[in-house]
Formats: C-alpha cells, structure tokens, sequence
C-alpha cells in the first residue's frame, strides 16, 4: 500500500523509505478535498480587480507590477524558469527525492490554493523513479529554498533535466519515457512550488539518520578503545552521571558499562592503581552525551517542519494572507548545531586516535602500534588523515547562519542561509565517520596486541564482524581500504547494534 501524503502525519523514518527505499506514496483523499476547497478562493480571487501577490503581481521587489489577466499562467512558468538559477554539483538523489515528498506534503496542508494535481505529479515523480537535476548551490535560505524547488518544479513543466534509470534526460523526455503527462500551471502554483524550506530540510533529515548511527557507533568504538589502553570504566558508574541527570550523559554512561561488561582485559588490570584517565576516556558521557541531545533536539525541529505550512502568501478560508513561513532560521539553527556537535564527537575520537598511536601518551602499545617500529610506521598517518579532518571539520563548524546577505532588491533583507548549513553538515557527518574508522583501526589493533586477554563479548562480536572488512594487521599495508571498508560498516549501522 502506498503511504498516504496527507500534510499532517510525514515523519522522518516515512522520508527516509521514500528518499532511499523507493517507498510508494498517494495523495490522501481529504488533503485532496482540503486542496480543492483553497482552490476555489484562488480561482475567484484571481478574476478580481484586487493584487494578489504572485497570482496577479510580480513577484519580491517587482511585487508592486500588477499583471494583466492574460498572462497570469505565463507568470507562474516564467517564475519557475527565471528561478531555476542553482549551480554546483547536483544534489543527491535521495535529497532530491526527499525534497519531492516534503514539499507535496507541504501542499496537500491545503494553504497553498493550488490543484490536487500538482501535488499528485509530484507523487508519480517519486512512483515512477524520475528524479529532477538539482543544483546543491543557489539557495539564502528565504524565501526558502527557492532556486532548488524550482529546479525541482523545471521538470514538472517538462522542462530542466531528470534522471531515471540511470540515464539523464530532458525534463520532458524523463516524463515520456515515464508516461507522466508535464504540468500546465495555473495562477498560483508556480510559486507555490519553490516558496519552502524543502531542500534544507531534506538533507537536515538524511544527515540526522545517519549522525544517529554515527553517534551511537561512536559509543563502541570508545569502549574498545577503552579497554586497548586499559582504562577504568569507573567515570561511568550511573552514581556519578545520575548526580548530574542530562539524559544524553546518562544513556551514554550507561551503554558505556554495557559495552564494557565481561572484560578479560579490565579484569587484568583491577589492581593496577589508576585512579584517573585522560579526558578523552573519562568524559565520553559529557561529551557524546551532549552530541545525542542535540540530535534530539534537532528531530523535534524537523518534524514539526515536515508537516508546516511554509507557502507564501497561504490561503485561509475566505483570505489569502502574506507572511514569513517561508523563513529558514529554524531549520538553519539545528543544522549548524548539528555540525558543531559532530565536530566534537570527531574531536574526542581523534584524541582517543592518538592516545592509541603516540608513544608520548601510551607505554603500554608499541609506538604507532607497529609490529616493528622503525622498519614500519603503523599507524602514524593514519591519525594525521584524521587530524585533517578535525581542521576542516572546524572550519565547517562555523556557523551560516548568521551569516545574513540582502537579496532581491533589499526586498528579502535578512535571509537565513540554512542551505549553506545544510551542504556543510553533510561534510562533516562524512569526515566524522571517517575519523571514527580511523579511531577503530587503531582500536581493534590495540585489542589484538593484547592477546590473549579479550575484551567483552558485546565487543568482541564487533571485532569479529570487522575482522571481515579489514583483517588483522600483520605488517604495515596501504590503510586506505580498511578505512573506507570501516566507514562503510559504520554507514550500514552494523557496529551500532552492539550498544542497543
């Protein structure tokens, strides 16, 4: 059965099985009564003598040109042609199809007065498997995202360019091949396509998704590299983390000892008389844990985005009203905090890195952890990929946000440059699940210079399932593809299992 789009109900996990599964959806049957009943104000509306901003009007600055009632169709395409105006790399598929299904539910709300069929053609885009070119570059953020929605919309109108099978077409020979018919836009609708904050919010929920994993996977990893270096789990006694109850803290505390549990390698060293480790050890639940709640709170902004109104103007039941909805400080906010917190998961776990390799802060490994230091370096380079990785993830830490810059004729004076937090944050979840498969090559050797002495079960589980993906180091080989192998399962959510 197709998921209904009804504008109330997305959540995150539907945008993911839409956005990656190819999940069905349909246009459900009251959104389409709630659409037709706003359409009926539009079409009235727009036969009349008073302005209408972008029905009858230009539109931003050119707001005050009233338009003759002839050409409003002509306006709404040549909105979208004149806005489709991104550059760079094209975005994602995924992003491309989560933006698709946001904004159809964004329209099936009924505040955009526009057709049931406009909504309904952006459900057989995503059905049929054609997914428009999308430049990642070109959007401030407000009006929302409007040079990527309309990118989006171009293809819509049999125009712009698609993907589908594998093969980039014309707009118009994606939807043939397809057998979707292109859109006629009516008055409203064209701007009623790229008013929203789609694309930010797209990539803000696929990046969310995969963070969760990350941080959760980060929480294993720690563990090993815990026992490697022989530390005491003793800093995540639930006395201490409960005396300051920030609930992030506490759940990390707590998968922490589980993790932990059954250890031949703590049991080894219980007499050994250290009292303190370093930070990086000892404060994992100060720090993941502040990382797991900023997650949470960046969930409950984007849900409650998925199912907002951000149309401009939005019809109610007997006026059309302008406003700001459109504006994506919100969205920008959790985007940026959300790379800062990442920026300092991938921090600490390239501190834990280099606790493992450097001889100047473990006695106990040899130095690099080579097998024979000197004739071979070990992993010495491979904590300097990662110290490159915390550079650039502090420079892609901070924040767009406030970096606001007029636009449209000082019309559109205070923007929120939310896209720009977005592509930046998808760089830094890569770089931090880089970082963290460096921090678990390094790991996982340590554990093995330990032998026999094992560590917990949980962990061990997670040894043998890396172990698949990057065998055992013998001597010093090209690390390249055990990182990406690593990162690879730390995508999959393979390693999070054992914290669960």
């Amino acid at each position: 059965m197709p998921a209904p789009v009804d504008g109330n109900s997305l959540t995150i996990e539907n945008t993911i099985a839409v956005a990656r599964h190819g999940a069905a959806v349909e246009l459900a049957g009251d959104a389409i009564a709630r659409m037709n009943a706003s359409r009926a104000l539009i079409d009235r509306l727009a036969a009349g003598e008073a302005p209408i901003y972008a029905v009858n009007t230009g539109v931003g600055l050119l707001a005050n040109v009233r338009i003759p009632r002839g050409d409003l169709d002509q306006l709404q395409r040549n909105v979208i042609r004149s806005h489709s105006a991104g550059v760079g790399d094209p975005l994602p598929r995924e992003v491309v199809r989560a933006m698709m299904l946001i904004r159809a539910n964004v329209l099936a709300k009924g505040f955009s007065g526009i057709r049931p069929v406009v909504a309904e053609r952006l459900c057989d885009l995503l059905n049929h498997g054609v997914t428009p070119v999308v430049p990642s570059q070109g959007s401030v953020g407000a009006s929302g995202d409007l040079a990527p929605l309309a990118h989006m919309a171009l293809v819509l109108i049999g125009e712009g360019e698609a993907e589908w099978r594998g093969e980039i077409l014309s707009g118009a020979e994606a939807m043939r091949r397809a057998g979707i018919e292109p859109l006629e836009l009516h008055p409203k609708e064209g701007i009623s396509l790229i008013n929203g904050t789609q694309a930010m919010l797209a990539i803000g929920c696929l990046e969310l998704d995969a963070a969760d994993t990350v941080v959760d996977t980060a929480d294993v990893i720690c563990a090993m590299t815990l026992d490697a270096l022989r530390g005491t789990p003793r800093a995540f006694d639930p006395r201490i983390n409960e005396a300051r109850p920030h609930p992030g803290q506490v759940e990390t505390a707590r998968r922490l000892r589980w993790l932990l549990d059954g250890s031949e390698i703590r049991q080894s060293h219980l007499g050994c008389g250290r009292v303190q480790d370093a930070y990086s050890l000892r404060c994992v639940p100060q720090v993941h844990g502040p990382v797991r709640e900023a997650l949470a709170e960046a969930r409950r902004v984007f849900q409650i985005e998925l199912n907002s109104a951000t149309d401009n103007p939005l019809v109610f039941e007997d006026e059309i009203l302008s406003g700001g909805n459109f504006h994506g400080e919100s969205l920008a906010f959790q985007l940026d905090f959300l790379a800062v917190a990442l920026a300092a998961l991938a921090g600490i776990s390239e501190r834990r890195l280099d606790r493992l390799v450097n001889p100047a802060l473990n006695e106990e490994l040899p130095p690099f952890l080579a097998g024979k230091p000197g004739l071979e370096s070990g992993l010495m380079m491979v904590q300097v990929s990662a110290a490159s990785l915390i550079a650039e993830n502090r420079v892609l830490a901070h924040p767009a946000s406030p970096g606001s810059i007029t636009t449209s004729g000082n019309k559109e004076d205070f923007v929120s440059m939310g896209m720009t937090s977005a592509l930046k944050l998808q760089r830094v979840v890569r770089n931090t699940r880089a970082v963290l498969a460096m921090e678990v090559l390094a790991a996982v050797r340590g554990l093995d210079l330990l032998a026999p002495l094992k560590t917990s079960p949980a962990l061990e589980q997670m040894r043998a399932r890396i172990a698949r993906v990057s065998p055992p180091i013998r001597e010093d080989r090209p690390f390249y593809r055990d990182i990406a192998a690593i990162e690879a399962l730390i995508a999959s959510g393979e390693l999070r299992a054992a914290a669960n």
